[in-house]
């Protein structure tokens, strides 16, 4: 009997390993996670980002295109600064961004003041006084005099920018959105509402698909890399830790921008 076991596991064939997630061949990507009015980590970002790209050019000729997931704005002290510096950055190289939530919030607070209490209520403030309002004047207005008002202080410019973000972005076996995708439907046909809100029943699904889902919107203490999804929102505003996944064909690597405070932590 034994050997007879012996010879069954011997002739047992193993399963195939899971093909490998891949970016097309001669081409670069670099995924943001959710800025947050950090425009100080923003900047250091940038520099990672170039210094990182230039240096594995000598590889070959490779189109980059870098993403930011998304919750470009809110809670973090220069939301303002961090729209100008994208929308600058993106006039120099191939930069796409999506939209979050929270930009969501955003232009839908210039039209409801339920959405602009809402707004308020989950970093609108700072992102408001990131612009030229006079802090005392906020202050004392009452909130359908604010929704008025924000026009004068938010340039049109920056409204049209938001506007403009998108919703879902897909290379190669990577499939780019900001909170995630809602499962058991195809990826035509999912909503920007789940796109830029679910998270639960995304972050729990565990259905296999022949393509990774990178996402923010979801704060993590560390990097999430698995076959099915990246989430790389570490949570810049209250951590100092801004993270981007870098991908190239099967290979992906992590570049972080740390605070002071945050590397004292750590």
């Amino acid at each position: 009997m034994l050997k007879l076991l012996k010879s069954l596991v011997s002739g047992a064939r193993a399963e195939p390993p899971a093909p490998p997630t891949l970016v097309p061949a001669g081409q670069r990507v670099y995924a943001v996670g959710d800025i947050h009015g950090r425009l100080d980590l923003f900047e250091q970002m940038i520099g990672l980002i170039e210094a990182d790209d230039a240096a594995r050019s000598g590889q070959g000729v490779v189109k980059t295109t870098v993403i930011l997931l998304g919750d470009l704005i809110d809670r973090g002290p220069d939301s303002a600064g961090v729209i100008d510096r994208a929308r600058s950055w993106a006039q120099r190289r191939r930069v796409r961004i999506l939209a979050g939530n929270h930009e969501e919030m955003f232009l839908g607070a210039f039209e409801r003041d339920e959405t602009l209490r809402h707004f308020l209520r989950h970093g609108g403030r700072e992102t408001l006084l990131s612009y030229p309002i006079d802090p005392e004047d906020y202050a004392r207005m009452t909130l359908e005099e604010l929704r008025a008002a924000m026009p004068d202080f938010v340039p049109q410019a920056d409204i049209a920018f938001l506007r403009g973000l998108e919703d879902q972005i897909r290379i190669g076996d990577y499939v780019f959105v900001h909170a995630g995708i809602r499962p058991g439907v195809a990826l035509d046909e999912q909503v920007p509402g789940d796109m830029r809100w679910i998270r639960g029943e995304f972050i729990a699904d565990r259905t296999p698909r022949n393509f990774a889902v990178v996402h923010g919107h979801t704060i993590v203490d560390e990097p999430e890399l698995s076959p099915l999804r990246v989430g790389i929102d570490t949570g810049a505003y209250a951590s100092g830790r801004l993270t981007a996944v870098g991908l190239e064909g099967a290979e992906r690597w992590l570049l972080v921008a740390q605070d002071e405070s945050a590397e004292a932590a750590a």
